[in-house]
């Protein structure tokens, strides 16, 4: 072989033996972590099939259970035994018998987590497949106040769109032609600290006053936005920010008033949103006095509990014109609080969880009637969870603190102190003012932002 070609560790060392020794070298490394790599895409691939295999195993068992119940009688043994007296006789009758429930207990419980685990794993994977993913959050945003601080808080921004896309006459509300496009009828954060300790949920009125910032334009009838943008504008109701740049205008908008992080959206059509309630059979509300509506005309005829179904439901969260509301916005919001809380306690209930035609109903209307971005069965579940068994002290229903009556244009006009002060609890876990201070004199701008903090640590706090 030509020595020019070949490297020895005892030849006499010159530049060109050094660098064909550090190629050598270099190709060693190189097979070695190749086969690293080799070895490790095995275990993985195995470790895969494995877990592919667990379902089917455990349905083979599961059959083989139930089988070996269905095959086994009480036949007399082939081979002739000798005579026995009638206790023992009674004795081995009930041995088998036992031994046979034994059997069918092992085999239904088998069934059963069979069934448990393969329903779970298939309705989220359903779920999160026909789930309708829209861009709608803003994560990085310089608008979010100590974005550390406020790692694993969890902030469901949750937007009621009154599209009339797929409206059918007897739903009542309109069509596309005669009401074009979507505006957010309901604007609501619900917020689950780190500590998971309580939740708050804030509702906004659709006549708030903001400052809405340029945004990519939006179109309801595909879900998509466009390349052309929607320019800022100064004085703006906060039901536009949906209808001209979609759910991450809305986004934009709402990080900026508050401070906090939003890392789920939901969007609900409420055209397909009865189909939720009817699914569990109606949710049951509680009314001082009837609900009559100047538009819709009279949604619940009586007071008190009251079982409502999809068509009632749908009316009771979008009147505007109920008498005796103090305003269209301030009566409505009201009620969609109590009904969403009376909602998620329906479906959290052992009626809805233990029935399995409900809750695939209910997961199936909701997937159909919702839409947004980083939602699933686990993030609706922690929030579901988290409301569930909590006392009323540990869940609050607020409403962004406003004038509480309408400006010149017809716009509600936030109090600034008031809601910073809000807002700066929740991102800092701190209990709640239930007597926020007066602003002062001409504290009525349109967007707070959250003083700086000192310390990334948050306060733990069960208060309310």
């Amino acid at each position: 072989m030509d020595r020019l070609t070949m490297t020895d560790e005892l030849e006499a060392i010159d530049d060109a033996t050094i660098t064909k020794r550090k190629i050598d070298h270099t190709l060693a490394r190189f097979s070695a972590a190749h086969d690293e790599l080799e070895a490790e895409e095995a275990k993985k691939r195995e470790r895969r099939e494995r877990l592919a295999s667990r379902p089917a195993a455990l349905l083979e068992q599961t059959r083989t259970a139930l089988q070996r119940v269905v095959t086994t009688t009480d036949a007399e043994p082939a081979e002739e035994s000798s005579p026995q007296t009638r206790l023992q006789e009674k004795k081995e009758r009930k041995t088998r018998q036992t031994a046979k429930a034994g059997r069918i207990t092992a085999a239904v419980v088998a069934a059963l987590v069979f069934l448990s685990i393969g329903s779970a794993w298939g309705a989220q994977t359903w779920f999160d497949a026909k789930f309708n993913n829209v861009a709608s959050l803003d994560e990085d945003s310089a608008d979010i106040q100590d974005a550390a601080g406020q790692t694993g808080d969890e902030n469901f921004l949750m937007v009621g769109s009154d599209t009339r896309d797929g409206a059918a006459a007897e739903d009542g509300v309109g069509d596309a032609d005669g009401t074009p496009g979507a505006r957010s009828d309901t604007v609501m954060i619900a917020h689950v600290p780190a500590d998971r300790q309580r939740v708050v949920m804030v509702s906004f009125p659709r006549d708030l006053e903001i400052s809405r910032p340029e945004c990519k334009r939006w179109d309801p009838a595909t879900s998509s936005y466009s390349e052309e943008t929607s320019p800022a504008q100064k004085i703006a109701k906060l039901n536009t920010a949906y209808a001209v740049g979609g759910p991450q205008c809305v986004t934009k908008v709402i990080q900026q008033i508050t401070g906090m992080k939003m890392n789920h959206f939901v969007g609900i059509d409420f055209n397909g949103f009865k189909s939720m309630v009817d699914a569990v059979q109606g949710v049951t509300v509680y009314n001082e006095k009837p609900v009559d509506d100047g538009t819709l005309g009279m949604i619940i005829p009586q007071a008190g509990e009251v079982r409502i179904s999809g068509d009632q439901a749908l009316n009771y969260v979008r009147a505007r014109h109920v008498k005796g509301d103090p305003t269209s916005d301030y009566g409505r919001i009201k009620r969609q609080q109590a009904f969403l809380g009376a909602l998620l306690k329906t479906v959290m209930s052992k009626d809805v969880i233990l029935d399995t035609g409900k809750l695939s109903g209910f997961i199936d209307a909701f997937a159909k009637a919702t839409f947004g971005e980083n939602l699933g069965i686990k993030q609706m579940m922690t929030l579901a969870k988290s409301m569930r068994g909590m006392g009323s002290d540990k869940v609050k229903f607020l409403t962004v603190p406003t004038t509480g009556e309408a400006n010149s244009r017809g716009n509600e006009v936030l109090l600034q102190s008031k809601s910073k002060a809000v807002f700066e609890a929740l991102i800092n876990n701190t209990p709640l003012e239930e007597k926020a201070p007066a602003p002062p004199a001409g504290d009525t701008a349109s967007t707070p932002t959250s003083s700086a903090k000192s310390g990334g640590a948050k306060k733990s706090s069960s208060s309310g």
